[in-house]
């Protein structure tokens, strides 16, 4: 049960990995959309300083981001059996859903949860997801 922080993502902010393989199961931490270099997909700064977040390019980038993670340990986002989503504001859900929808299905996906937390380690994240993902060792 060791788990794993790996090269060329975001460093976690604490000390946890980005994953942990138990057996068959494979646990993912909290991902958002923070790149490797501190920028974040989905956030956009005009020259006056004004700040757009897009929760449509955010969810992208999670998903991506978890199943690049989960290809560390040679599963996918096909194996993920169980995610957890906090939206920092539920009117972002549609936008969020619309965007799951792209990459699972209803009758192959995952079971799945969404809360609303009061916020995320950053103020541009709208989003941040977690998942269990199963996939049979190599023996």
């Amino acid at each position: 049960m060791k788990g794993k922080v790996i090269q060329g993502k975001a460093t976690p902010r604490g000390k946890y990995p980005h994953v942990k393989r138990v057996g068959d199961f494979i646990f993912v931490s909290g991902t958002s959309s923070r790149r490797p270099d501190n920028t974040f997909e989905g956030v956009e700064v005009d020259k006056f300083g004004t700040t757009t977040l897009d929760i449509k390019k955010q969810t992208a980038a999670v998903l991506q981001n978890i199943n690049s993670i989960l290809q560390e340990e040679g599963a996918s986002l096909k194996d993920v059996v169980d995610v957890t989503t906090f939206l920092v504001n539920m009117n972002d859900f549609k936008g969020y859903n619309e965007t799951y929808g792209e990459f699972f299905d209803a009758e192959t996906g995952p079971t799945r949860t969404t809360v609303a937390a009061h916020q995320l380690p950053h103020p541009h994240l709208l989003i941040e997801i977690k998942v269990i993902a199963y996939k049979k060792q190599n023996a």
